[in-house]
């Protein structure tokens, strides 16, 4: 019986101008709402993040310099959402999208931010997504 020979052809590696990375589900407390009780106490936020950024050399290299570090939009996430208080989640939404187009490389950013707020219970979550690019 003849032997096979086993082929593995690779795909050619192209930038098709959508790479992305994306943190889902980070988990912040902030003090944000409408009425004043809301902003009183501390409350649960879920923040998801989605970058548009030119993967290439980092997939690559596999070097974190070629990359976005995911720790920088999370620390971005976290104090927005710690941070000073706004009346609306389409307002932290704005500010964290801000902040991660600021950073060296991201064309385009996608935010979503959701609460789950008291008043409106049974609610699974209120959410805002919004999506931003770079000038």
């Amino acid at each position: 019986m003849a032997a096979r020979t086993r082929t593995s052809i690779a795909p050619k590696s192209r930038f098709t101008d959508v790479d992305r990375i994306r943190l889902e589900g980070m988990a912040f407390d902030g003090r944000h709402g409408v009425s004043a009780a809301e902003r009183s106490r501390p409350q649960p936020f879920t923040v998801d993040i989605e970058v548009e950024v030119d993967l290439t050399r980092a997939g690559a290299t596999d070097d974190i310099d070629e990359t976005i570090d995911y720790r920088k939009l999370r620390a971005i996430a976290g104090e927005v959402i710690g941070g000073e208080s706004a009346h609306l989640i389409e307002a932290l939404a704005e500010r964290i999208a801000a902040r991660a187009l600021e950073i060296a490389g991201v064309r385009a950013v996608s935010v979503r931010v959701a609460k789950r707020p008291a008043s409106m219970e049974p609610l699974d979550a209120a959410a805002v997504e919004i999506k931003r690019t770079r000038a």
